[in-house]
C-alpha cells in the first residue's frame, strides 16, 4: 500500500539503542489526516486522494473550500494536501488516517517541508564561494568576484551566483529510517533532520529510492 501523511515538525533530540549508541532523530507530529476527496480516472483523469490536517475556524476559509468539508461531512481544515495513488478504493471520503495505519518501524521515507528562512544573502553564505584575504592591504573580502570580461562576452552570464534572497524553497530528504511510532501521542520519530522549522509543515511519503 502507498503511504503518505501530513505532519508538523516538533523538533530534534536523541534517542539510545540497546548498546548505547546514541541516535540523532527528529519529532514529527504526524496526522491525523481526513480523506476530503476521492479523484479516479473516470471522474478527473486520474486516481488520487486529497486529505485535510488541523482543524481551523470554518470563519478562516473562503466558500468554495468551505464547501468541499461540508460535502465530505468532516471538520474545516487548515491544509489540504492531494496524493496520487494508484489504487483509491482503500479510502473512502470522510475517513481518518492516522500515523500507525500508515507506517511502522524499518519504514524508509522522504520528507519534504519549506527551509527556513535566511533573508538577503551574500555569494559566500548563499554558495559557498571562497573569500578573499583577510590580510592587511587586501580590498576584497566577501565580494562576488569577476562578472565576466569586459569587451567580450559584454555581459554577464544567466547562472551567474550572485546575492540574493536565500531560504524558503521546498526541501525533499530521501530515505530516512522510521525509528518509532507513537500511536498513542501521534508521533512518528525518524532518524536524521528534515527541513524547515520548529512547528513547520511536512510531507511525508514512500520513498522513491528502493
Amino acid at each position: 500500500m502507498q503511504k503518505c501523511m501530513l505532519g508538523t515538525k516538533i523538533g530534534m533530540t536523541q534517542i539510545f539503542t540497546d548498546e548505547g549508541i546514541a541516535i540523532p532523530v527528529t519529532v514529527i507530529q504526524a496526522g491525523p489526516v481526513s480523506v476530503v476527496q476521492k479523484k479516479t480516472v473516470d471522474t478527473d483523469g486520474y486516481n488520487a486522494i486529497k486529505v485535510g490536517y488541523v482543524d481551523v475556524k470554518e470563519k478562516k476559509l473562503n466558500k468554495p473550500t468551505k464547501g468541499q468539508f461540508e460535502k465530505a461531512g468532516i471538520t474545516a481544515k487548515k491544509t489540504m494536501k492531494e496524493f496520487r495513488f494508484e489504487n483509491v478504493d482503500a479510502y473512502e471520503v470522510g475517513q481518518e488516517i492516522k500515523v500507525e495505519d500508515m507506517f511502522k518501524e524499518g519504514d524508509k521515507v522522504d520528507i519534504s517541508g519549506i527551509s527556513k528562512g535566511k533573508g538577503f544573502q551574500g555569494t559566500v553564505k548563499r554558495y559557498g564561494t571562497a573569500r578573499g584575504p583577510m590580510s592587511h592591504g587586501s580590498s576584497y573580502h566577501r565580494g562576488v568576484g569577476s562578472l565576466g570580461g569586459a569587451s567580450s562576452p559584454s555581459r554577464v552570464f544567466k547562472g551567474k551566483k550572485l546575492p540574493g534572497h536565500m531560504g524558503v524553497d521546498k526541501v525533499t530528504v530521501q530515505n530516512l529510517a522510521v525509528v518509532r511510532v507513537d500511536a498513542e501521542r501521534g508521533l512518528l520519530i525518524v532518524r536524521g533532520s528534515i527541513p524547515g522549522p520548529k512547528g513547520g509543515l511536512i510531507v511525508i511519503k514512500d520513498t522513491v529510492k528502493a
